[in-house]
């Protein structure tokens, strides 16, 4: 029996990847920067000198329209500012270390978190350019259907759907329709039946649903009889899903 695949798209030219957005240049946070490295080690009548020639730079800054909105200078202000303070509020006799000033080492403690989630990000957008280069290999090599999806596919299918131009993959929903509806690969686990109804589209939802009664209704059927599952899907998602829920009434 022929196979109700819908034809394959081959790419033949490769489409590259989502490009990571690069990160907006802080002027506020450089300028902080500089005043705690050019601070560190400096004494509380150190910091206050440094102050007073912040707060001229300030004024004479002022004077000129094209510095009047200099975020960076203003932060440096503001930053010797809050030395003063700490200094003051210090000790005799101690010396400015931005190894132990809370404020710094928390803003740090936050950049390193943002730059970790970063990273996270660009492994997670590799693994999916993969893994759509992977499957897009088995629909051309045309065993697809015969692949069991892995956790994450939901991302893998947007993906190939975007590479195709905003297109629907009807062979990559067909197939995930169909291994959610039997349980196949991730989709064994009750956890990533339940997260793929947020993760994929109403008409992908309601073919797995139509497949799972149908399936129950005619144990023996093959998929191969099923086709105007995914048509019906296509065209009428809520009418599907609601053709599913009246058969498993029916059955019950």
């Amino acid at each position: 029996m022929s196979s109700p695949w819908p034809p394959r798209r081959i790419l033949r030219h490769p489409v590259p990847g989502p490009v990571a957005p690069r990160e907006p240049v802080d002027h506020a946070r450089i300028g902080r920067r500089v005043v705690c490295r050019r601070a560190k080690g400096m004494t509380a009548a150190a910091v206050e000198a440094a102050l007073e020639d912040a707060r001229f730079d300030a004024r004479q800054d002022s004077r000129h329209e094209h510095l009047a909105d200099d975020e960076r200078g203003r932060a440096e202000l503001a930053e010797w500012e809050r030395i003063d303070q700490l200094l003051a509020a210090a000790a005799p006799d101690t010396v400015y270390d931005p190894d132990t000033d809370d404020v710094v080492q928390a803003e740090l403690a936050v950049d390193a978190a943002a730059a970790a989630a970063r990273e996270a990000e660009l492994r997670e957008a590799a693994r999916i350019a993969a893994r759509a280069d992977e499957l897009q290999a088995l629909r051309e090599l045309g065993t697809l259907e015969q692949t069991e999806p892995r956790d994450g596919d939901e991302a893998v299918r947007d993906e190939l759907t975007r590479r195709a131009g905003g297109y629907v993959q009807a062979d990559v929903d067909a197939w995930l329709a169909h291994a959610l509806a039997a349980h196949l690969g991730h989709y064994h686990d009750p956890a990533a039946r339940e997260a793929a109804a947020d993760l994929l589209t109403p008409p992908v939802l309601a073919h797995a649903a139509l497949l799972a009664q149908l399936a129950r209704l005619v144990p023996s059927v093959d998929v191969d009889q099923l086709a105007f599952a995914a048509r019906l899907a296509t065209t009428e998602p809520e009418a599907t899903g609601d053709l599913a829920v009246f058969l498993a009434r029916a059955r019950s």
